[in-house]
């Protein structure tokens, strides 16, 4: 009895799970630019018809882009990338009427720049004293 309890319960959690649809995408960028010659994460979620928020991956979107290659969510430009931007488009596999497009610049700058040590990122903004 109990286990046919506990499997009902197992099959009701699955069948919940499944019932919530998604309503639509969104890209929650951890960037404002992408970087050549390295992988760029596009984080792409999920509001679902619950109104919570569920993260995806390259099993539940298909990924495009006008430049780069994708290996799951990651774009990958190369050092040679000539294009000052790149379109991204994320479209919901079970439902392709649910998609997203973002254009993303890309960061024409090198990351040489020092970091703020310890004491600098701590010590108050001038800035923010003044009233």
């Amino acid at each position: 009895m109990k286990t046919s309890l506990l499997l009902l319960l197992m099959m009701t959690g699955a069948a919940l799970a499944r019932a919530q649809k998604v309503d639509s995408i969104c890209f929650h960028l951890y960037t404002d630019s992408l970087k050549k010659g390295t992988y760029n994460y596009i984080n792409v979620d999920a509001k679902r018809s619950d109104n919570s928020w569920m993260p995806m991956t390259a099993r539940e979107i298909i990924f495009t882009s006008t430049a780069g290659r994708f290996e799951g969510n990651s774009l990958y430009l190369d050092d040679k990338q000539p294009e000052e931007k790149i379109t991204v488009k994320a479209v919901l596999r079970e439902n392709p009427a649910i998609a997203k497009e973002v254009v993303i610049y890309i960061k024409k700058l090198p990351d040489n720049e020092p970091l703020k040590s310890k004491e600098e990122v701590m010590q108050p903004s001038r800035k923010r004293r003044r009233q």
